[in-house]
């Protein structure tokens, strides 16, 4: 066996922030009874800030047993956290850094002189805000998992768990290499005041255990857009055909996010893929018990690609550009969440990197919405849905 112990020295890392992109899950209980709320996972996304080492105020150590570790901070600004948008709601949540508190963390070596896999650890003190609300946790959460290097950016269109659970839990979560989440949950919110301090003794929310358990993952797209919908989605009930309208603004952090990776991010040769990494577009259907929302899973990965498939790069994509998704819908009800059983196809030309006026249609096989006991309780037999008010760039800063 080789006798040379690695340190982080040998990886070169710059002395300046990392600042990815970040895809996140968590399961929200609503209301001050944690056991009678009303329970959500919410698709989360954002920009982030990590400082590090070789940052200066930030210190790379060897411990006397030979682990070796470096300093990290998550920092705050009105422009770095995650949003997304909530149902139960009908609002866009959006959670950021305590900037009076410190989020501080490390990787270490899990086996001394071994650089990786490493653990991942940051102490998150945070703030919930909507449009109506802010809230604050009294506890820390610890956040924790396995990276294999820095960044430690997720392989494009993989998923956060190892394997594909369905439902909103609560469920054993099983993450992902490169993915972190909330090891000490549930954690509760309350009404926050000027200085970000919880104040009474009622939560307003929870963070629950399962299934997204302040779930996230580091991405690395060429490009990120974010774009209001509207549209709409054939359903058969009982039956009945039936057409729901539906609508989400991106502004609320409604409508879509689509990832776009050039081939410099996902090493798997020419050619551009595409995420679907958010969706949330909102209706009404009396024969499925009022409002529904229309959602992409956060488990399963909604992966596709732009182009004809030989681009050596983005910029080589030529316009209209045709757009291919395979999309992993689910379907909230007042009833519960029905899930898609197989994904949908779902394509389109990109009219630019505007997106403005292009529209998404499905084609091939429709798909029986299950509940979690596997019992069908509708068919989703058509997709139809227009992009309008775009943002598109590199970051995607929460103040959009």
């Amino acid at each position: 066996m080789s006798s040379t112990r690695e340190t982080y020295e040998s990886l070169n890392l710059e002395p300046k922030p990392i600042r990815p992109h970040i895809l996140a899950a968590a399961t929200v209980v609503f209301g001050e009874d944690y056991y009678a709320g009303r329970r959500e996972t919410i698709n989360l996304s954002g920009f982030v800030q990590l400082n590090k080492w070789p940052m200066p105020g930030f210190e790379h150590r060897v411990d006397e047993k030979g682990y070796a570790e470096f300093e990290t901070e998550l920092i705050s600004a009105p422009e770095v956290g995650i949003k997304g948008f909530s149902y139960e709601l009908d609002d866009r949540i959006q959670v950021l850094s305590n900037p009076f508190l410190p989020n501080t963390g490390h990787v270490r070596q899990i086996v001394p002189g071994k650089n990786f896999p490493a653990e991942f650890y940051i102490r998150r003190f945070g703030i919930l805000e909507t449009s109506t609300l802010r809230l604050a946790h009294r506890n820390v959460i610890d956040i924790y998992g396995v990276v294999d290097h820095v960044p430690p950016f997720k392989k494009p269109l993989t998923g956060p768990y190892l394997g594909k659970p369905r439902g909103d839990g609560p469920f054993e979560v099983v993450q992902a290499p490169n993915v972190a989440r909330g090891t000490t949950l549930p954690e509760a919110w309350y009404p926050a005041d000027d200085e970000n301090q919880p104040v009474g003794i009622t939560p307003t929310v929870f963070f629950a255990p399962s299934a997204g358990p302040c779930m996230s993952m580091l991405v690395d797209p060429s490009m990120i857009m974010q774009v209001s919908l509207e549209g709409k989605i054939e359903v058969e009930v009982n039956g009945k055909t039936v057409h729901v309208d539906l609508t989400g603004d991106h502004r609320k952090a409604a409508g879509t996010e689509i990832l776009l990776f050039g081939p410099e991010k996902h090493a798997e040769g020419v050619g551009v893929l595409a995420q679907m990494a958010r969706l949330a577009v909102v209706g009404h259907c009396p024969e499925l018990g009022g409002r529904v929302m229309l959602r992409a899973s956060w488990p399963r990965v909604s992966g596709g690609t732009l182009g004809e498939g030989s681009e050596e790069s983005l910029s080589r994509v030529k316009f209209p550009g045709a757009l291919h998704l395979d999309a992993e819908f689910e379907l909230v009800t007042p009833a519960g969440t029905l899930y898609a059983a197989n994904s949908v196809h779902v394509n389109g030309n990109l009219t630019d990197m505007g997106a403005t006026g292009t529209e998404l249609s499905m084609d091939g096989a429709d798909a029986a919405l299950l509940t979690t006991d596997d019992e069908v309780k509708a068919r989703l037999t058509g997709v139809q849905l227009v992009m309008r008010d775009a943002f598109v760039g590199e970051h995607a800063a929460v103040n959009v």
